[in-house]
């Protein structure tokens, strides 16, 4: 299939020439994605926040259309009778041709309509699928590349369910897709090759030769215009990926990308420029009272305390009210999301707080899946002590009240030498016995399998920054997503984000950046890039982002030295303000949640689509 950019939507063997103001009452929207209803990782995010907005806008002419999996649909997707008869008949259509699809909606805010495909029950046309995929499109998927497997077999499955529900629909339907990323890419291949009635679009959030460019430590931003993409790609054996994704893109009446940064790269990568731009947002939830995010931060900072408390049993020597949590947190990619600099910027932090004396301790936690096989043992003791000396506490404090208020009673003052008996200082005697602890407390909260080789943990050992007792910088690396029935720090996400004063994201690859923007959100200073579509897209709209706490790390004109230089300073100047101050800072930054908010870009992705359309 040759790689050329389609002309426009008339294109289209019999798709009738649109008005010039697009007829929404009579168009249908197919959203379609592998992460529908199918936590992997940001897509899932965008579709899911956006859902309310979507079906606002479009009502029942608006479906998703992802991979089923049982364990997904148990929980998240409630399976109902199509309310559609033109899909209900091409449903039907196709379960009765060996295929299975589920329709249902998604009990996400919104509740929108999803069909799900099992791609599984279709194996047995993976072969002839894979050939006519090669016989048409000169593309050749290897037996051995699951996901792209699985790719195939989404792909063809959703062209036919487009194709069959173009088919059934009474009058000359005007249908549009949506497609996101790769893995949905080749039902946007097969829409055009077939001549379906479908204007399509198709959005990147990154581009598959980036991601794996940038992992390799190459730099990419000032040779995006010198790489070989063909060799390049096929070094690294994603060549038939890389096929499929830039195929997508150049038969899409509409490309779209997340960020302007990501727009270069994709027109150097995928040789392609797009045409909108379209930022992802969040939805916002705007208090009635400013005080009121300041104190659902006090809160959940109280609940990181007392794991703070636990962890650090025994050495616990520093004063928790002059404590900042910082945090980074996403997919672990060492090196693109910059965990990278940021220890390096944590251990020359850690020297400057010391020299200049600072009563500032700072606790950096990394929030990134890794491979683990259960808690660290000392981890879970330390949170157990820690309940245990609560106990003792509370058992002292009712005696102790209880004798205080019979003496008030008699009208006496209380005896202080009577006030605790032996047993009372027996029973503390033994709770602080119980709480001493000779080795450091843990960098990590769990067994990692690849403890020896695992980048963060190397880097510790090399920096080392192992909690001691004269060290102002601590450690602790939670490689595990943050949950609410944790036994070890039971939060949610959002919850511990709200309990951080500042999170950290020194990104080198990261084409939009969905971290910084919910702590924007929440009222959070956080740290980005210059090479991150979030840092990029508010460079872009404040003139100032670091008096509304959004800091922009140069890392696309300065080396990586000058770039942790820049970051330390960023940290140190941080730790300096007063208590006062960072609330001030969070009062404004959380003042630009409004700019991240669907019901501003939003409107931002329907003017842009619709001009194209």
């Amino acid at each position: 299939m040759p790689l050329s950019r389609s002309l426009s939507v008339t294109s289209l063997s019999g798709l009738d020439d649109w008005d010039e103001e697009f007829d929404q009452e009579n168009a249908v929207l197919f959203e379609i994605a592998w992460e529908v209803a199918n936590k992997v990782g940001g897509i899932y995010t965008v579709i899911q926040t956006k859902a309310r907005l979507t079906v606002e806008e479009w009502g029942e002419r608006y479906f998703l259309i992802g991979p089923y999996f049982e364990h997904n649909v148990r929980t998240q997707v409630e399976l109902i009778e199509p309310t559609n008869p033109a899909l209900r008949r091409t449903i039907d259509k196709m379960n009765t041709q060996g295929c299975k699809v589920y329709f249902g909606r998604w009990l996400i805010e919104g509740g929108p309509y999803v069909v799900l495909i099992d791609v599984g029950q279709t194996a047995w046309a993976l072969e002839r699928w894979k050939s006519e995929l090669w016989d048409g499109c000169g593309i050749g998927v290897p037996w051995f590349d699951r996901d792209a497997n699985d790719a195939v077999l989404f792909g063809f499955l959703t062209a036919w369910l487009l194709g069959e529900y173009a088919a059934q629909c009474d009058e000359p339907p005007r249908l549009l897709a949506h497609f996101h990323e790769w893995l949905a890419g080749l039902g946007l291949v097969l829409c055009r090759k077939r001549r379906l009635p479908v204007a399509t679009i198709f959005t990147t959030h990154a581009t598959l030769l980036g991601r794996y460019l940038c992992a390799g430590n190459v730099d990419f931003y000032n040779n995006l215009n010198t790489f070989n993409v063909d060799r390049e790609a096929g070094d690294r054996q994603i060549y038939h990926r890389y096929c499929m994704e830039r195929a997508a893109v150049h038969c899409a009446h509409v490309f779209t990308t997340v960020s302007q940064i990501t727009a270069v790269e994709a027109e150097s990568l995928l040789r392609r420029k797009p045409d909108v731009v379209t930022p992802n947002g969040l939805n916002v939830r705007k208090f009635s009272a400013m005080h009121e995010f300041q104190n659902l931060h006090a809160k959940s900072k109280a609940r990181i305390q007392e794991f703070i408390r636990g962890h650090f049993y025994g050495h616990l020597d520093f004063n928790l009210d002059k404590t900042l949590f910082l945090f980074i947190a996403g997919r672990y990619e060492f090196s693109n999301k910059g965990a990278d600099i940021f220890l390096e910027a944590l251990a020359r932090l850690n020297y400057l707080l010391r020299v200049n004396h600072s009563e500032v301790t700072v606790v950096a936690f990394f929030i990134m899946p890794a491979r683990t096989n259960n808690f660290n043992v000392e981890t879970l003791k330390g949170q157990a002590v820690r309940k245990q000396l609560w106990d003792t506490a509370n058992t002292v404090k009712e005696k102790f009240g209880k004798k205080l208020y019979e003496s008030l009673l008699v009208g006496q003052l209380p005896d202080a030498s009577q006030m605790l008996d032996r047993e009372d200082v027996t029973m503390m005697k033994r709770a602080i016995f119980g709480a001493q602890r000779q080795s450091q407390p843990p960098v990590c909260t769990h067994n990692m399998l690849d403890d020896p080789t695992d980048p963060i943990l190397t880097a510790i050992r090399r920096i080392g920054l192992f909690n001691h007792s004269s060290d102002r910088v601590k450690v602790i690396f939670h490689p595990e997503f943050l949950s609410s029935t944790s036994p070890l720090l039971p939060m949610d996400y959002e919850e511990f984000v709200r309990g951080c004063h500042l999170g950290v994201f020194p990104s080198y690859y990261e084409p939009w950046g969905y971290t910084p923007a919910e702590c924007t959100v929440m009222g959070i200073p956080s740290i980005s890039t210059n090479l991150s579509g979030f840092g990029c897209f508010m460079e872009e709209h404040i003139a100032d982002p670091s008096a509304y706490g959004i800091y922009i790390l140069d890392r696309r004109y300065r080396g990586v030295d000058e770039s942790c230089n820049q970051l330390t300073s960023f940290l140190f100047s941080f730790c300096q303000q007063s208590r006062r101050q960072r609330i001030i800072q969070r009062n404004r930054t959380e003042r630009l949640s409004d700019l991240l908010d669907w019901r501003y870009l939003g409107r931002v992705r329907r003017r842009g689509a619709r001009e194209r359309c």
